[in-house]
C-alpha cells in the first residue's frame, strides 16, 4: 500500500509521534496488513507537508517499537504476525520467562515513554517548576493532593483534599497505616491468602495476623464475624477487587456485609485497591460505603507503571491524615516530587485514563492467551487482571512443581508466599512481565506441558 497516508490528528506533541500513532492504529484496525510496503519516506514527507527528518524519525521510532521492518534498497514494511510458538520439547529457547513479578504490561499503544516525555516537557516549561523539585510536605503538595482527590473521586465520590495524601508507593503507605492503626500485639484480620508485602509490614509492626476464610467471591463475611468475636481485631486488610493472589472480586452485597461487621465491632478497614481501576465494572470501593472507618490505598504501580512509585491514600478523616503524614515522613520522607508532578499532569491531561485503558485491553489479550494455553486446568482469573491463580492437579505438589519450572527457566510464585496458615497446592502466574504474546505463549506452554505429566514422568535435569 504505497499510497498509504496516515491520518494525523490535531493532538499535542511532535508530528513524528503522531505518524507513529497513526501507523500503530492502522495496523491494529487491519488497514495495514503484515508485509505491506510503506511509501518512500520522501514521498510521505511531501504528502504530509513535513520535513523528511520528521518522517525518518517516525520510521525509526516505529522500528524500535516493532511495528515495521526495513530492508536496504527495498523500503519499509509492516511487520508480519508473531511466529508461532515453538514446541518447547523440540528446540531450546534462550533466556527465562518471568511469571513471578506482578506488574502491568507495557503495550505499545499505551505510549508510556512518549507520554512521559510530553509530560516532562509541559512540566519543565511551566513557571515554578524548580520550586516543585524541592523538599515537599510528606502528605504531598496541594496541587498533587488535589489531582489525587480528583482521581480517587471517580470511584469513591467526592473526597476532601485534606483527607488525601500522596505516598511513595503502596508499600510505604501500608507500613505507615499499620503504624497509625495498630500497636504491637494487636490483631489484624487478613484473608487466609494475602499479599506478602502486607505480611512483611505487619510482622515488622508486631501485629498478630488472624486468617479469615475466603471463597470464589472473596472474603467470607461469616468467617470475618467469627474472627471479630474471637480475636477483637483492631483492623481488617483486604484487596476487594482482583484479589492478590486469588483474583476474586467481592460482590456489592458482600462488601456491604463486611462494612456492617467492621462498623459494629469497631474495626478499621485497610482497603488495598491496587487493581480497582482496571475492571470497567468494578463494584464501589469499601471506602465509598464506609469512608469514616476506611483507609483506602490506590497505587499507580499496577494500573500504569511501577516506576512512578506513587500511591494515593484517602484517610478516614482529617486528623487521621495528619497522623499518617507524620508516619510517612518517618518511613519515606516524601514521594518523589517529579513522579508526583508527572502523575498529576497525566490525570489532568487524560493520559492516565488512556494508559489504564491500554493496559486493560492488553491484560484482556493476555488472559485470552492464558485460557487458550492452559485449557481445562483449574485456573481463577479475571479478564482485566494481570495475574491468575492456578490450582495444581494431583499428584503435583507446589514445591516439586516450582523446582521443575525453574529448571525449565520459568519462575512462578508458590502459595506459601501468600498463606497465613496451611498453604494450598497452588501457584500465582503473573502475565504482565512477558515482553510480548510470543514469550507469554511459550512460557505458558511450558507450564501446561509440565502439568500434563505426573511428576515421576519428568526426568530430572542434572
Amino acid at each position: 500500500m504505497e499510497s498509504w497516508v496516515p491520518t494525523i490528528t490535531a493532538e499535542a506533541g511532535p508530528k513524528y509521534r503522531a505518524i507513529v500513532r497513526a501507523l500503530a492504529g492502522d495496523i491494529r484496525s487491519g488497514r495495514l496488513a503484515p508485509g505491506t510496503r510503506l511509501p518512500p519516506q520522501r514521498t510521505l514527507a511531501k504528502l504530509l507537508d513535513v520535513d523528511l527528518t520528521t518522517v525518518t524519525r517516525a520510521f525509526n521510532e516505529a522500528r524500535r517499537a516493532g511495528l515495521i521492518d526495513a530492508a536496504v534498497g527495498r523500503g519499509s514494511f509492516v511487520r508480519g504476525p508473531a511466529p508461532a510458538p515453538r514446541n518447547p520439547g523440540a528446540a531450546e529457547r534462550s533466556g527465562s520467562v518471568d511469571f513471578s513479578m506482578n506488574m502491568p504490561p507495557q503495550p505499545v499503544e499505551a505510549r508510556l515513554a512518549e507520554r512521559m516525555e510530553e509530560a516532562l516537557a509541559r512540566l519543565t516549561g511551566a513557571r515554578g517548576f524548580l520550586d516543585r523539585m524541592q523538599y515537599q510536605d510528606s502528605a504531598g503538595t496541594m496541587p498533587d493532593r488535589a489531582a489525587a482527590a480528583e482521581w480517587l473521586g471517580r470511584r469513591l465520590g467526592p473526597v476532601p483534599v485534606q483527607r488525601v495524601l500522596v505516598g511513595a508507593g503502596a508499600q510505604a503507605a501500608l507500613a505507615a497505616i499499620l503504624s497509625v492503626t495498630l500497636k504491637p500485639g494487636d490483631a489484624l484480620c487478613v484473608p487466609a491468602l494475602t499479599y506478602p508485602g502486607l505480611r512483611m509490614a505487619a510482622e515488622r509492626r508486631g501485629a498478630r495476623l488472624v486468617p479469615v476464610a475466603s471463597d470464589a467471591e472473596g472474603l467470607v463475611p461469616e468467617a470475618l464475624l467469627d474472627a471479630c468475636r474471637a480475636h477483637r481485631p483492631r483492623a481488617l486488610y483486604v484487596v476487594p477487587t482482583l484479589d492478590n493472589p486469588t483474583t476474586a472480586t467481592l460482590p456489592p452485597a458482600r462488601r456491604a456485609e463486611i462494612v456492617e461487621i467492621a462498623r459494629s465491632h469497631q474495626v478499621a478497614i485497610i482497603e488495598d485497591d491496587a487493581y480497582g481501576a482496571l475492571p470497567l465494572d468494578a463494584p464501589r470501593p469499601l471506602a465509598a460505603l464506609a469512608g469514616e472507618i476506611t483507609w483506602h490505598i490506590a497505587t499507580l504501580s499496577k494500573c500504569a507503571s511501577p516506576g512512578l512509585r506513587i500511591a494515593y491514600v484517602a484517610a478516614p478523616g482529617t486528623n487521621e491524615a495528619v497522623r499518617l503524614a507524620a508516619e510517612l515522613r518517618a518511613i519515606s520522607l516524601m514521594a518523589s516530587p517529579l513522579a508526583a508532578a508527572l502523575a498529576s499532569d497525566w490525570i489532568r491531561a487524560g493520559d492516565l485514563d488512556d494508559v489504564v485503558g491500554a493496559i486493560r485491553r492488553e491484560n484482556g489479550r493476555r488472559q485470552d492467551i492464558a485460557r487458550e494455553m492452559l485449557g481445562d486446568l483449574d485456573v481463577l482469573a479475571h479478564p482485566a487482571g494481570q495475574h491468575l491463580w492456578l490450582r495444581l492437579p494431583a499428584p503435583w505438589r507446589r514445591g516439586e512443581f516450582g523446582a521443575h519450572a525453574r529448571q525449565l527457566g520459568v519462575s512462578v510464585v508458590l502459595s506459601d508466599a501468600f498463606s497465613v496458615g496451611p498453604a494450598p497446592e497452588a501457584i500465582r502466574v503473573s502475565l504482565g512481565a512477558a515482553p510480548d504474546g510470543e514469550a507469554l505463549r511459550y512460557g505458558l506452554s511450558l507450564l501446561a506441558n509440565l502439568l500434563a505429566h505426573p511428576p515421576g514422568a519428568i526426568s530430572t535435569i542434572v
